[in-house]
């Protein structure tokens, strides 16, 4: 049960995270981006039985998977999400870069999903 409530989080907050942007609050967007990615991490790593209450843990296992699957692309995108994490404190990012980040956290997600069993 646990592992869907992390999987259907990711995904709402996804969704949140549209429609934060789409409200002009690009804080608010990146955060919620961040955290979609997180929890489709740590609905994975729960299945597997891996650490995941860190930053460094979540990190730990999208390296993980990255290997095991092969897919470069994980990594890469997940950096967009780490760099959403950061805009959340600074706020620097105009709302097309976030835009941006948002979808790479979409692909992120839409490749881990086929991974929960």
């Amino acid at each position: 049960m646990v592992i869907q409530t992390y999987q259907l989080a990711s995904r709402q907050l996804l969704t949140q995270a549209r429609t934060e942007l789409w409200e002009g609050d690009t804080r608010q967007a990146s955060e919620k981006g961040w955290g979609a990615a997180a929890q489709m991490v740590k609905a994975i790593a729960e299945q597997r039985g891996w650490e995941h209450k860190t930053h460094r843990q979540i990190w730990q296992a999208v390296r993980r998977l990255n290997d095991e699957n092969r897919e470069i692309a994980l990594s890469v995108l997940f950096r967009s999400a780490n760099h959403l994490h950061s805009n959340f404190c600074e706020d620097l990012d105009a709302a097309d870069d976030v835009g941006d980040a948002l979808n790479d956290v979409e692909q992120f997600i839409d490749l881990l999903e086929p991974l929960i069993n």
